[in-house]
């Protein structure tokens, strides 16, 4: 759990520190063109970054059954997503747009919850609660909003909802390579972002730009969806969008650093909310007898009471390692989170 816990707070502080990096940067490159190229950054980069792992293209992993979860995924957090957040940035404040965007963990873990039936006890929910309360008060509007229509906040609305999507749906393929999900969808996403922007008459920047801002869109988008998907695998939708939605207080920070901003009252009273949801969150204590139903997949594992099956006579006894595995019912009682191997009704 702490491990996982790690790679969701890894996931936020990359994330969040793109965007005041990208303020520097690149500045003045439309945000439709620069979301295609952080994207395709990503896509590459982790792309390559396979390639030289496995020493060669090595096929996906995924099941056929797992598919649907992913290419859903990526339509709604590649395509949809990030379309309806730009078409709704035209029509709403910036001030409004980053209040609005809180609903991405909201969603997120009401998906969870009510959909596909994650566990969720009073801690946690008073948790996201905090974190959610932290990253509104950091985003509240202190002036004229500039909006012009209801068309714009339903627009950033719908993208925190495909968004949300994106997160349950990607949590079903989160056993299968994470380098593989990520440069997938970022090669998806940037592909159709950056061939839109094209289309409309933009231009690309020169090369003094762009392989700062692909650079950029490897370690916030990339590396940090790998980090977010392992997260996925450990914590469940739920747990790992609360962890994540204190990316803008660490954007908020990184600004305080880079570009010399000043703080408020309202910039740590934001800072101690999300910290007492963090800590209601690394705090919980969730333990019950459960069943194990029948369950085959390939991840990352080392032999433990949830990992006990046989071996080819070639296995040099290498651990961790990856393979695909059987799990055979089983019941009995430890504390666990909605990880992979814990999916079950409560």
């Amino acid at each position: 759990m702490n491990r996982s816990v790690f790679y969701a707070l890894l996931a936020a502080v990359l994330f969040g520190a793109s965007t005041p990096v990208a303020k520097l940067l690149v500045g003045d490159v439309p945000p439709l063109l620069l979301a295609g190229l952080l994207y395709l950054g990503s896509g590459i980069g982790l792309s390559a970054a396979r390639l030289i792992r496995d020493r060669r293209w090595q096929p996906s992993g995924l099941a056929r059954a797992e598919w649907p979860w992913l290419l859903g995924a990526m339509l709604f957090g590649g395509v949809l997503g990030p379309v309806a957040l730009l078409y709704g940035l035209v029509h709403t404040s910036g001030a409004t747009a980053s209040l609005l965007l809180n609903l991405e963990a909201v969603l997120t873990a009401l998906l969870a919850w009510l959909a596909f039936k994650e566990n969720a006890d009073r801690r946690i929910v008073l948790g996201m609660l905090a974190i959610v309360a932290g990253g509104v008060l950091l985003s509240w509007p202190t002036g004229d909003t500039g909006q012009d229509s209801w068309l714009g906040p339903l627009a950033i609305s719908a993208a925190c909802l495909c968004w949300a999507i994106d997160n349950n749906l990607t949590r079903h393929v989160s056993a299968s390579d994470a380098l593989f999900i990520a440069g997938s969808k970022g090669l998806v996403a940037g592909s159709v972002n950056t061939l839109l922007a094209l289309a409309l008459g933009m231009t690309l920047p020169g090369v003094a730009k762009l392989v700062p801002a692909m650079t950029l869109g490897l370690l916030g988008y990339g590396v940090s969806l790998v980090m977010f998907v392992l997260a996925l695998r450990g914590l469940g939708a739920a747990r790992t969008g609360a962890y994540f939605s204190t990316a803008p207080f660490i954007g908020a920070a990184v600004a305080l650093l880079l570009l010399g901003e000043s703080t408020s009252p309202v910039f740590w009273a934001a800072a101690a909310l999300m910290g007492a949801g963090v800590w209601l969150h690394l705090t919980e204590q969730h333990g019950h007898q459960h069943t194990h139903h029948d369950l085959q997949h390939a991840h990352s594992h080392r032999h433990d009471e949830h990992h006990q099956h046989p071996h080819d006579p070639g296995w040099a006894g290498d651990e961790p390692h990856s393979h695909h595995h059987r799990h055979l019912p089983m019941a009995h009682s430890h504390r666990h989170f909605p990880d992979i191997h814990h999916r079950h009704e409560h």
